[in-house]
Parts: C-alpha cells; sequence; structure tokens
C-alpha cells in the first residue's frame, strides 16, 4: 500500500466512521462500530482499483494514528471522535487531566468565558491535552484560526459539579457542555504560545 493509497484509505475511514456509513453501505452499531472486512469488501466492489483492499488495512492505518482517532476491536473498528451522527460511543471516563485546553478567535474569549463552549455543528466539544495540542487543532484543524486564543478548563471543579469528560483518543477529550465559570484564558504572552507561533512564522516564510 502506497502512501497515496494510504491517505486516500484514510480520508474513506473517517468519511465512513465519522459521518456517512451508508456510504459504502456498510452497517454502524449504535456505539460506532463497523465491521473492517465488510467495509473493504465493500469498497472494492464499488471502486475496482481497490481490489487488493482487506480489513487489515485499515487496521494498520488506525493502529498508526498517532492521534488516536480510531480503535480497533477485531475486525471491528470505529473513531473516537469527530462523529457528525448521533452514537453513544461509551469512551472511558478516567485518567482525566486536570486542566485542559481549547481554541478560539480571539474576539471571542470574553464571550465565551461569559456563555461556555457550545458544540456548533459537532456532536462534542473537543477539549485538547495540551496548550500545544489545542493550537494545532485551532491552526490547522476545521477551525483554521490564524492565530488562536487558548481557554484552559478547570476539569476538577467541572467533573466535581458532575460535568463527565470522556477520554477519546490520545490528547482529544469529549464533553457535552462547558460553561464558562470552568474557563480561564492562557495570556497571549505565554511561553509556549510564543513558541508556536514563532514556529509557524517561521514556516510560513519558508513556504512563500
Amino acid at each position: 500500500m502506497s502512501d497515496r493509497e494510504a491517505n486516500s484509505l484514510g480520508r474513506m475511514l473517517a468519511l465512513v466512521l465519522r459521518h456517512a456509513p451508508e456510504k459504502f453501505n456498510v452497517e454502524m452499531d449504535i456505539n460506532g462500530w463497523v465491521n473492517s472486512r465488510e467495509l473493504s469488501e465493500s469498497i472494492s466492489k464499488q471502486r475496482r482499483h481497490y481490489h487488493w483492499l482487506r480489513g487489515w488495512h485499515f487496521s494498520a492505518i488506525a493502529n498508526s494514528d498517532d492521534k488516536g482517532r480510531y480503535q480497533v476491536e477485531g475486525e471491528m473498528i470505529r473513531a473516537t471522535y469527530g462523529h457528525s451522527i448521533e452514537l453513544e460511543l461509551d469512551l472511558p471516563t478516567d485518567q482525566i487531566p486536570e486542566a485542559l485546553y481549547w481554541p478560539c478567535e480571539e474576539e471571542q474569549v470574553e464571550t465565551i468565558k461569559e456563555l461556555g463552549i457550545t458544540t456548533g455543528d459537532r456532536k462534542n466539544i473537543h477539549l485538547s491535552r495540551s496548550i500545544s495540542n489545542a493550537m494545532e487543532a485551532g491552526y490547522k484543524g476545521s477551525s483554521q484560526i490564524n492565530r488562536p486564543a487558548i481557554l484552559e478548563v478547570d476539569t476538577v471543579r467541572a467533573i466535581a459539579d458532575g460535568h463527565i469528560i470522556y477520554r477519546a483518543g490520545k490528547t482529544v477529550f469529549l464533553v457535552d457542555e462547558m460553561p464558562g465559570e470552568y474557563l480561564y484564558r492562557i495570556e497571549a504572552d505565554d511561553p509556549m504560545v510564543l513558541e508556536i507561533i514563532a514556529q509557524w512564522e517561521l514556516e510560513e516564510q519558508e513556504e512563500e
């Protein structure tokens, strides 16, 4: 399997497991699981140039993903986060860090601190394990924020007050809502923020 084929299959896997299992006529259970063998057979029938595809190819893609976006159990596979469809993911709720992070536009900071974080188009709010993870999610993720502001979530108080936070991927945590009372701004001159922005600026200069 070439890098180009792996990237193409990775995009198809994300589409099926997060948004549209019906695209390749596979059955997904309420917890988001699909059978990787059935998925590979369906794709190979619809797209003849993937006649060689087998279920283990998807397992290989999932197991090599450094963000933990997928989970594999035998022949069953599912996405751990990023869904736009209604599911009951039954993810673990233990080992939650004392703080998590979330990116937003600079002009949104005060409003979000007052009203809280909402899900928007997603089924859950995605929180990040570290400032750098949150910066990357804001800059390179679906939001495409040029210079994201970072909010810190006091998870200890939030959990104590009854808010359930789920472990999804290796760096991603999910929650249904996060009121503003648990949010704090990471200052723009925080050393980690400045280091990451400096790296982005260097990369942008090299691309020019």
